[in-house]
């Protein structure tokens, strides 16, 4: 397994293989961003990638891994990525 794409590699990747300036790849990639998270509360998706989803958490009896003393987690909310089919087969070959 090599090293993750870091945000420049990938912004020259995009920029080379679309012939846009690798100035205005950056600001895609970082108004992207934002709308990912304005809108993950309602759910966002990149086609053929996946989907952020806010999915609420129970309340729940833990541990305390230093002391293994049981403690309650409260209730929450979390952000979560869901891979999609196409994705998956694109990238396990199945």
């Amino acid at each position: 397994m090599g090293k993750p794409l870091t945000k420049s590699q990938i912004t020259t990747e995009l920029s080379e293989a679309t012939g846009v300036a690798k100035k205005d790849v950056t600001a895609i990639l970082d108004q992207l961003t934002q709308l990912a998270y304005d809108n993950a509360k309602d759910s966002f998706t990149l086609p053929g990638i996946g989907k952020l989803v806010l999915v609420d958490r129970k309340a729940r009896t833990g541990r305390n891994p230093a002391t293994g003393e049981p403690m309650e987690i409260p209730a929450g909310k979390a952000v979560k990525f869901r891979i999609s089919k196409a994705c998956k087969d694109a990238v396990l070959g199945n």
